[in-house]
């Protein structure tokens, strides 16, 4: 699987820098990467991390609709910041995610004790709900979307590592970087 997981890697760094551009090919390269990561997180046993990526697919295609659609004034969807109802909001689903992902994933795998036993469910869930807010925000084009990816490209560089998945790791490493490079040049754009 590592010559799948160095392409699927390759992918996703593409897919990043294109969005750190705001540049539309953020999403092609985006929907490769996902399809490609449900089945490596699926082998993994990184289930929460698996759906993820099917929710990074729906949202890649949400996002490549909205990024590329224009207003009545023609104008395109433009980067802005959250509201301070919706930072709460965004920060308020990151905890309930958490928790429903968790509890999932503890009832699906009930059956598998070491599965249930091991650090997985916890960190599989934790990560997992930085990245959907994320990819939420990242398709409306909030500047705070890089946050949460800093935030759950931290947490994943050691969940992978400590799974053998080196490549995946190192990617969210180049991803790390690349969000806090984002962050800065989209608050540089920033209309709001």
């Amino acid at each position: 699987m590592n010559w799948l997981e160095l392409f699927a890697a390759l992918l996703g760094i593409i897919s990043v820098w294109y969005a750190r551009k705001e540049n539309i090919l953020v999403f092609p390269f985006g929907i490769a990467n996902v399809l490609i990561y449900v089945y490596i997180c699926f082998i993994a046993r990184l289930y929460a991390n698996a759906g993820i990526n099917v929710v990074y697919l729906i949202s890649n295609i949400y996002g490549w609709y909205m990024w590329s659609r224009t207003d009545a004034d023609s104008q395109k969807l433009q980067i802005t910041r959250n509201s301070p109802k919706q930072s709460v909001i965004s920060w308020a689903a990151v905890v309930l995610i958490y928790v429903a992902v968790f509890f999932l994933l503890r009832f699906v795998n009930r059956t598998d004790t070491e599965y249930i036993q091991s650090y997985l469910p916890y960190i599989d869930s934790f990560n997992t709900a930085f990245f959907l807010v994320a990819t939420i925000l990242m398709a409306l084009k909030k500047l705070e979307n890089w946050q949460f990816w800093i935030i759950g490209n931290i947490l994943s560089i050691p969940i992978y590592a400590s799974q053998g998945l080196y490549f995946t790791s190192g990617q969210y490493t180049v991803f790390l970087v690349l969000a806090i490079l984002g962050y800065t040049e989209w608050k540089k754009k920033i209309t709001n």
